[in-house]
């Protein structure tokens, strides 16, 4: 496993895990399949996790936090969470100091960590990120000592921009895979250029780019790729990166009937993970999943060499021919 630095929170493993599959919204995930899709990833080389404190009201984050409390102890693994989604209503001038602690202490509580590593505000609303009193406030429990760092996860480029500007943010969390490829514009050249670390969410798509999707998958109620399809309980880039389900299906056709012409000959998820690591600026990967084998099967991606031309062509030429239209303005 190659790893990469991340803003100041230091060296973590490109590929990543990421924990919004053992909470919730993904179907029933029982605490036997939790527990061993954790210990795989931590098997396979993984040392950067990725939950947050509303995924199961907090069963991710206890899930991440007993399964690794040995090698949290050490400091042998960085874990990052999340804070600000349990504010109802959700808005802006929500995101308060005391707000923000309360959210920050139940989270140490549920890992059990005196000190975060990394949080991460919660994909807010647009004009929090014009309060410098927010990040002000994560300056002062930085100061306290309950968080090392802080970032944003954010749902468009523009609000990364916006972030980046703060000098405290350390990382930025975004949605950017073949199917959501405006990031590399801008955004990844301005991240680089300030140090900020970026940690891609989202990375197949939801499931899109397994390949493993059909129109006759069922997903059940509780799955947000059921419940989502048209943003009805949040941002509708979150739920196969935006991309109209039936349009994302023939994408993922197109660009799978191309790559095993290419000189690579990988698979599509491998494809997709590769694609994303090839961009120098990108810091980590965290795809989520609960079966090991696809869990070792990603992080191996790290090891792979970079994509040939062919492949990145494909990539191209799909996102152009089916994708851009539905997705590269709206984030």
């Amino acid at each position: 496993m190659n790893h990469r630095t991340l803003g100041n929170v230091g060296a973590v493993s490109e590929v990543g895990y990421g924990a919004w599959q053992i909470g919730g919204d993904w179907g029933d995930v029982s605490e036997s399949e939790a527990v061993d899709a954790v210990e795989a990833a931590r098997d396979a080389g993984i040392d950067f996790f990725d939950t947050a404190d509303v995924y199961g009201d907090g069963r991710s984050e206890r899930i991440v936090g007993d399964v690794l409390e040995a090698d949290i102890g050490s400091g042998d693994v960085t874990v990052a969470t999340k804070a600000g989604r349990r504010l109802d209503p959700h808005v802006a001038e929500r995101y308060t100091e005391e707000n923000l602690r309360r959210f920050v202490d139940r989270s140490r509580e549920n890992l059990g960590m005196e000190t975060l590593d990394l949080v991460q505000l919660h994909c807010p609303p647009t004009d929090a990120y014009y309060q410098p009193e927010t990040f002000d406030a994560l300056d002062t429990l930085a100061d306290e000592g309950r968080i090392a760092n802080y970032g944003v996860s954010v749902e468009r480029v523009e609000e990364g921009l916006k972030a980046i500007a703060y000098p405290g943010v350390e990382s930025v969390q975004i949605i950017f895979n073949p199917f959501r490829q405006r990031p590399a514009e801008l955004f990844l050249d301005e991240a680089a250029a300030r140090d900020v670390g970026v940690i891609c969410r989202v990375p197949l798509a939801s499931g899109l780019l397994t390949g493993a999707l059909s129109r006759d998958t069922e997903f059940a109620a509780d799955d947000h790729r059921s419940y989502n399809r048209e943003g009805d309980a949040f941002d509708v880039g979150e739920t196969f990166a935006g991309v109209p389900y039936e349009v994302g299906l023939d994408a993922a056709d197109a660009l799978a009937e191309r790559a095993p012409a290419t000189d690579d000959g990988l698979s599509l998820p491998q494809l997709s993970l590769r694609w994303i690591l090839d961009h120098d600026a990108v810091t980590t990967v965290i795809p989520g999943s609960t079966t090991p084998e696809h869990i070792r099967s990603n992080a191996a991606v790290s090891d792979l060499d970079p994509l040939g031309e062919d492949d990145r062509e494909a990539v191209d030429d799909v996102y152009d021919g089916f994708v851009r239209e539905h997705v590269h303005q709206r984030w």
